[in-house]
C-alpha cells in the first residue's frame, strides 16, 4: 500500500474502533467492507483479523470486570467445533458473497421468533452461536451483527455485553487470522509495519470510546445498537447484489 492508502485505512480503522468501542459492533462491519474494497479476500481477512483483536482485545482490558466467562468459554466451544469442518473444506468466499452475507445476516437474525432466539444465559445457545459466528467469520470477516443480536436478546448490561463480546470476538479473530493466514492454499499477507499501525490505530480509538459508553444509558445503548446495524446491513445487501449482478 502507498503511505496516503495507509494514512485513509489507518484513519478508518480509529474510527470503526472509536465506534466499536461504544457499542461493541458496527466498526468491524464498516471496516471489512473498505478492506475488501481494496485488498484481495484473504489479505482483508487477515488485515481485518489483527485489527479486530487489537480493537476488541483492549476494549476487554478496559471492562475486564465485565467479563462474563462461563458465555466465553461455552462459545470457544462451538467456535473450535467450527473450525474443525471448515478446516476440511477451506473455502474462501468471492467479494460479492462475501459483502451480501454480511449484510444478509443480521435481517435472518431478527426473523427468527422472539421465543426461540438465542440467549447467552443458556449453554447449548453459547455453543449454537459460537458454532455459527465462526462460521460467518471464515465466509464474511464480520459475525457482530449476529453476535449483538445474541447478547442484545439476553439480560446482560451494555458494560457486561461491550466485555464479553470482545473476548469472543477475540477468539473468533484469532481463528479466522490462523484460517486465512495458514491453512488456506492462497494464504494472506500483511505488511508488518501496516500490521503495528493498525494495532495502534485499533487501540487508539478503543481507548477514546470509553467515556462515550460510561455516559449512555442501556435503553439509549440498545436503541442506537439496532439503528445501527440495519443501516449498515442494508448497504451491504445492496453493495453485494449489485457486484453479483454486475460481476
Amino acid at each position: 500500500m502507498t503511505p496516503l492508502l495507509i494514512l485513509v485505512v489507518c484513519s478508518v480503522m480509529v474510527a470503526t474502533s472509536f465506534l466499536s468501542g461504544i457499542f461493541g459492533m458496527a466498526g468491524g462491519m464498516i471496516l471489512v467492507g473498505v478492506l475488501l474494497a481494496i485488498m484481495p479476500v484473504p489479505e482483508a481477512m487477515a488485515l481485518h483479523g489483527i485489527t479486530q483483536i487489537a480493537s476488541n482485545g483492549w476494549r476487554a482490558a478496559l471492562w475486564w470486570r465485565h467479563v462474563q466467562w462461563r458465555v466465553v468459554a461455552v462459545f470457544v466451544v462451538g467456535s473450535g467445533l467450527a473450525l474443525a469442518v471448515w478446516s476440511i473444506w477451506l473455502f474462501v468466499p468471492s467479494k460479492p458473497m462475501a459483502l451480501l452475507f454480511l449484510g444478509v445476516t443480521p435481517f435472518l437474525a431478527r426473523l427468527v421468533p422472539e421465543g426461540r432466539r438465542l440467549t447467552p444465559e443458556k449453554k447449548t445457545h453459547c455453543v449454537a452461536m459460537g458454532a455459527t459466528c465462526m462460521s460467518l467469520l471464515l465466509m464474511t470477516g464480520v459475525a457482530g451483527p449476529l453476535l449483538d443480536q445474541f447478547f442484545l436478546g439476553g439480560s446482560l448490561e451494555r458494560r457486561q455485553i461491550i466485555a464479553t463480546k470482545g473476548i469472543c470476538q477475540i477468539v473468533g479473530h484469532g481463528i479466522k487470522l490462523l484460517y486465512f493466514s495458514a491453512l488456506i492454499d492462497q494464504v494472506g499477507t500483511v505488511d508488518p509495519l501496516v500490521a503495528v499501525l493498525a494495532v495502534a490505530a485499533a487501540m487508539t480509538g478503543t481507548l477514546l470510546s470509553k467515556k462515550v459508553l460510561e455516559a449512555m444509558s442501556d435503553t439509549q445503548y440498545r436503541r442506537w445498537a439496532g439503528h445501527l446495524i440495519t443501516a449498515i446491513s442494508g448497504y451491504y445487501v445492496l453493495q453485494g447484489s449489485y457486484l453479483m449482478v454486475t460481476s
